[in-house]
């Protein structure tokens, strides 16, 4: 009875971010995928740094842009659900919960505003 009650509380524990983290990677992919072609290399090149590697880069991606497009903002909307979804139970996390800790949210906000950033510049200057 206890081993049921211990499998109970488990699947009610928060993830451990695991989840926020693959969606926020996957998205950072994708929007990188869609700013390689125009984006990167003109925000790349006006602040001195060279963009000569972008063109392979550029030259695999170009033609998957539209769905580079959907699967980066499908995998940053998943990734801010989960991080949302850490943030609210959080608050009620106790010392025996298996929270996200502070840092891997944050983490995890800094890489799905990047992302944003990425996608929207691939979206616009492409």
């Amino acid at each position: 009875m206890a081993e049921i009650t211990d499998k109970a509380q488990a699947a009610r524990r928060p993830a451990s971010g695991s989840g926020a983290v693959a969606f926020t990677v996957g998205g950072l992919a994708a929007a990188f995928g869609v700013a390689s072609c125009c984006a990167l290399p003109l925000l790349l090149t006006t602040i001195g740094v060279s963009t000569a590697w972008l063109g392979g880069v550029a030259l695999l991606a170009a033609p998957h842009r539209g769905v580079l497009l959907v699967i980066g903002a499908l995998c940053l909307l998943g990734g801010a659900a989960l991080l949302w979804r850490q943030q609210r139970v959080a608050a009620r996390c106790g010392p025996d919960g298996a929270c996200t800790p502070p840092a891997m949210r944050v983490l995890v906000l800094v890489g799905l505003l990047i992302g944003a950033g990425l996608l929207w510049a691939g979206y616009v200057y492409a």
